[in-house]
């Protein structure tokens, strides 16, 4: 695994460097969302869209509702106005690359936003999800379990992110699969990353299992939020420890309350402000090369080498629930509601 480009607080540093580059004027700036119903993806939305109107340039998004075939004709709608970039959150990562063509074909710059497509003309900006992996394994070998029967709840076949983020966690458990003090006795896919999709998931595991689950590795909040739903409707939330990513609110208060170990925050105000700020130098014309913190990435199922930056995610558990906090990325009421007096410190 490669080095990364920037920590996630080098984020005020790279946007003082983006500073730097002249502001684009009367450019258009897309966005062609995989699915607009996830709670992150509006947080992300408002950094990308507040830097590119800032910048005096338009503002364009469309929603891809899930769907592969939606999605690249939102794309052809998006160069048939001739906008200058596109970030693309795709919903498929291979389906998506004929309209990355059309893309580039149209002189139009692209960015692969938080999910990756293998395309050399495109800059990908996400955050390390290897790293995320690790995060979440390690977190779960340090305060939850170090062995028994674990459940893997992995995201959407489609979607790499799911791919390297199990690549993360399979590194940081090797050893414990390997002298089977862990044993993998669950592994599934979910559609979508959907809730109700990992709920049936985690159900499955529990029935096929007799309930002798020891802890879940699910890959973000959304699914966490399914599984421990299952576990509940077992009495068994609160005692098996649950991993889950993307800071997201019900998430959180789900760590204050005991159900959920740990949510890896990434915080998409980060993200979107520094793609933001990318899209808008491509715009005046910078190559993907020259801008601020970029590096080299070929990790993907292909390993075509693109222009990446990475920004590094923060481990959330009761320990630390105060870093979100502060960040003023949750209030105390939403992270503490329901939260014994006197049991998590960030609540008292």
């Amino acid at each position: 695994m490669m080095k990364l480009a920037t920590a996630f607080a080098a984020g005020v540093a790279m946007s003082l460097a983006f500073a730097g580059v002249a502001s684009a004027k009367d450019k258009t700036i897309a966005v062609s969302w995989k699915t607009f119903q996830e709670e992150r993806w509006k947080t992300d939305e408002a950094a990308i869209k507040a830097v590119v109107e800032a910048a005096g340039d338009k503002y364009i998004s469309t929603d891809a509702q899930g769907s592969a075939q939606k999605q690249a004709a939102d794309i052809e709608g998006l160069i048939s106005q001739k906008v200058d970039v596109i970030l693309i959150v795709a919903f498929d990562s291979d389906a998506i690359l004929p309209s990355i063509k059309q893309i580039s074909d149209a002189g139009i710059k692209s960015i692969a936003y938080d999910v990756q497509f293998e395309d050399p003309s495109a800059l990908y900006v996400t955050f390390d999800n290897v790293g995320v992996g690790r995060l979440m394994a390690k977190t779960m070998l340090e305060k939850g379990k170090s062995e028994g029967n674990f459940a893997f709840i992995k995201g959407d076949k489609g979607d790499p992110n799911a791919t390297f983020l199990f690549e993360g966690i399979t590194e940081v458990l090797k050893d414990g699969l390997d002298s089977g003090k862990i044993k993998n006795v669950c592994e599934t896919f979910t559609d979508g990353w959907k809730p109700d999709g990992a709920q049936k998931n985690m159900e499955q595991c529990l029935t096929s299992n007799n309930n002798a689950i020891d802890a879940v590795v699910s890959e973000n909040d959304g699914m966490a939020g399914g599984v421990v739903a299952a576990l509940e409707a077992q009495g068994l939330a609160g005692s098996v420890p649950v991993t889950g990513q993307d800071g997201d609110k019900a998430a959180l208060n789900r760590v204050a309350l005991g159900t959920q170990l740990v949510s890896v925050w990434k915080d998409s105000r980060a993200l979107g402000k520094v793609a933001g700020e990318a899209a808008v130098a491509l715009a005046e014309g910078t190559a993907i090369d020259a801008l601020p913190g970029v590096q080299k990435f070929k990790e993907g199922k292909k390993g075509i080498e693109m222009n990446s930056i990475l920004l590094a995610p923060n481990p959330i558990t009761k320990d630390n629930l105060a870093d979100v906090i502060t960040a003023g990325w949750i209030s105390k009421e939403e992270a503490c509601a329901g939260v014994a007096a006197g049991s998590v410190a960030a609540c008292n």
